[in-house]
């Protein structure tokens, strides 16, 4: 099977094969993402890999990022990919190569290959939560993946939790603007201008010409290193983080909640503040009946993701 995670900045093909429950990835191949061709150009030299690993195109799964519309198999315009305007990739190459084709937004596939395969194995309802860049979302509801209407379930990154504060999902004081690594770098640039200000400074930001430099992953280095305000700007990430879980724990009472990215690198930094605001937000019994993880799948998880939509033809 052929597994197609198409991204912004780079595409990768994989080629994988199920064994005994789990996915094997048997070769893979990445190439940057050419903006200066059209989409279906761009597929082909996807195609073209694809070709070099294997002649069996019966099963292609393909995880891209939205916005699309999973059921007609339409990429419509993701932000990063500005020549992909609705783009009819499955009816493509379904007409190129008459096998079964899959396409789900990245959130979607990621949720759907860490249920499969990784940290919500055995559930039968779990949240993912990308925690990457952005904020995104993929829900499996009674042991099904659940996309909505049209393809738009769980932007949970895109509420509104506070009417001031940092943007994310074009939108202020959003849950991807506090729980993000694009929203702990602005976080982490204002508290630093603050300190800049006053004549002080951090450990991620010394000047004001390093502003633009600000990471999560810096903030993350100089919390590990007791900085003070890099460690307030986790506790404040943590906190929001926690609100936003309590949203998705007393609307859908998942069994298990599984996170990516940053937690998974930064769990210790988040998981307190986090802690405190779920037990003070959601409903008790819902509370004590979810688990809350970091993703397995780690670097390889967007590989998984596209194999395991092509791995289902159900």
């Amino acid at each position: 099977m052929i597994g197609l995670d198409i991204g912004g900045t780079k595409c990768a093909v994989s080629i994988g094969e199920e064994k005994n429950g789990a996915m094997c990835i048997l070769n893979k191949k990445i190439i940057p993402t050419d903006h200066s061709i059209s989409a279906y150009e761009m597929i082909d030299r996807l195609c073209a890999l694809a070709q070099e690993m294997t002649d069996d195109f019966s099963h292609i799964g393909i995880s891209c990022g939205g916005p699309l519309d999973n059921k007609k198999g339409i990429i419509i315009s993701p932000p990063n990919l500005p020549r992909w305007q609705n783009i009819a990739i499955v009816d493509y190459l379904k007409e190129k190569y008459g096998g079964y084709v899959r396409l789900e937004n990245d959130a979607d596939a990621c949720a759907f290959a860490e249920w499969k395969y990784g940290a919500g194995r055995g559930s039968q309802n779990m949240i993912f939560l990308t925690f990457g860049t952005g904020m995104g979302a993929g829900l499996i509801l009674d042991g099904k993946l659940y996309s909505g209407a049209n393809g738009n379930a769980g932007e949970i990154g895109h509420v509104r939790m506070r009417d001031f504060g940092p943007v994310g999902f074009g939108k202020q004081g959003s849950f991807e603007g506090f729980a993000s690594g694009s929203g702990i770098a602005q976080m982490a640039k204002t508290a630093a201008c603050e300190m800049l200000q006053q004549g002080k400074s951090t450990a991620y930001c010394k000047s004001f010409d390093e502003l633009n430099n600000v990471t999560a992953q810096s903030v993350a280095a100089a919390a590990y290193d007791g900085d003070k305000t890099a460690i307030s700007v986790y506790q404040k990430c943590g906190e929001m983080l926690g609100y936003g879980l309590s949203i998705l724990v007393d609307i859908l009472n998942p069994e298990k909640i599984v996170i990516g990215s940053i937690y998974a690198r930064s769990q210790d930094l988040l998981e307190y503040d986090m802690k405190k605001v779920l037990e003070k937000e959601c409903i008790p019994s819902s509370l004590a009946s979810v688990q809350i993880v970091p993703a397995e799948l780690g670097e390889n998880l967007g590989d998984y993701a596209a194999l395991s939509l092509a791995s289902d033809n159900h």
